[in-house]
């Protein structure tokens, strides 16, 4: 959450807890004229400080008030600096409407339309997988003639083809982790279901091979835990479900089976597992029952925590997000009234507890009209 404008200030009082933003941090100031600064009174150093602490909302305004502020936006130096002084806004990023996607700023409870994609229409109406990593968004799907990468950058604010991964695919696993994102199995264009990973820089825009998981696995999904990335769920064939985890230790560079990780049966016509990670322990959702389930380490089980305050069961799961938001839980999903449909995001902070299995939801935002599906979901924190 983006502090007060009073706890910027104190920041600016206390000399040792300012970041010295200099030639390092990407921003020329070589455009800087004889005292000129970009607030009246305080050096470089702690006004980059105080604006670092200003919701990302602003940055539109911000780079309209002059050159130097429009060339401080631009650089990306204001979320470098956010990064270390461990300022971040959580924001959601979805589409309803399979042509364009939205960005809600539940702090300010504001909308935001992105740039459209300038992909072709095969890409616009075919499934698609998102994550957001660094300060990017990822949307991979299918175009005409082959699968693409399509990257938004906060920085930039605009759509680029990112690089290809070594061997492309869809309906894989992935997950993020600070500058660097995983993305296991799936299947190739012939529909070869996969046990190779991929670990992509979002510094360098690079992808690099990791080593194969044990099993091929679609229809999985992934996370970051405990600094591993992991694996659950999924099909290694059109029949054959995996109950079986994999855990991928970026130090030794090895995947570990873990047997019965992820019990739910999957199936083609559902949903891969809904997961999210707060505070290093896993939550699922089991859509059959609509509840919540926080995964015991120590026994390898998973413990009923309370219902969700949508229904997953009417679709198998399809069309309902289930992500971390900070240090909360998200649920975004779709409610039908007697006049009308809307996207209801709720949060639920797990150290709130649960009351005789009753999690206490709170709505964060409602998008009205924009149907009860939400065909890809990512949240950003940054």
């Amino acid at each position: 959450m983006v502090k007060s404008a009073r706890s910027c200030m104190e920041v600016v009082e206390k000399d040792e807890g300012i970041v010295k933003a200099g030639a390092d941090d990407g921003w020329s100031r070589t455009r800087m004229k004889p005292n000129d600064s970009l607030l009246p009174g305080l050096i470089d150093d702690a006004a980059l400080n105080c604006l670092a602490w200003v919701s990302r909302s602003d940055y539109g305004s911000l780079s309209c008030i002059n050159t130097r502020f429009n060339e401080l936006i631009k650089s990306g130096a204001l979320y470098e600096l956010r990064k270390q002084l461990g300022v971040a806004e959580q924001w959601v990023y979805l589409v309803c409407d399979p042509r364009g996607w939205e960005a809600f700023d539940p702090n300010r409870n504001k909308w935001m339309t992105l740039p459209r994609i300038p992909c072709d229409e095969c890409f616009n109406h075919a499934d698609k997988e998102s994550l957001t990593v660094g300060s990017e968004l990822l949307v991979f799907g299918r175009e005409f003639l082959d699968f693409v990468i399509w990257k938004y950058s906060l920085v930039s604010r605009d759509w680029v083809k990112c690089e290809d991964m070594h061997h492309k695919r869809c309906l894989f696993g992935s997950g993020s982790h600070g500058s660097i994102a995983i993305i296991a199995g799936g299947t190739d264009q012939k529909g070869n279901i996969l046990k190779s990973a991929e670990m992509y820089d979002s510094s360098t825009g690079t992808w690099k091979l990791l080593p194969n998981m044990h099993s091929p696995r679609k229809l999985c999904s992934g996370f970051f835990m405990d600094s591993k990335f992991y694996v659950i769920g999924g099909m290694s064939s059109p029949t054959g479900s995996l109950t079986c985890g994999e855990e991928y230790d970026l130090e030794t560079k090895k995947w570990r089976k873990i047997e019965n990780m992820y019990p739910n049966v999957s199936r083609a016509v559902q949903a891969p597992p809904l997961v999210a990670v707060v505070d290093n322990q896993l939550y699922s959702v089991e859509h059959s029952t609509n509840v919540v389930k926080k995964y015991n380490k120590a026994k390898n089980a998973w413990d009923v925590m309370g219902r969700l305050p949508v229904r997953a069961d009417m679709l198998n799961g399809w069309g309902l997000a289930f992500k971390t938001c900070g240090r909360e839980l998200l649920v975004v999903g779709g409610q039908r009234g007697p006049d009308s449909e809307a996207i209801v995001l709720s949060s639920w902070s797990p150290k709130s507890g649960a009351d005789n299995g009753m999690l206490n939801w709170k709505v964060l935002g409602v998008k009205e009209n924009g149907g009860v599906f939400v065909y890809n979901c990512a949240v950003m924190g940054c």
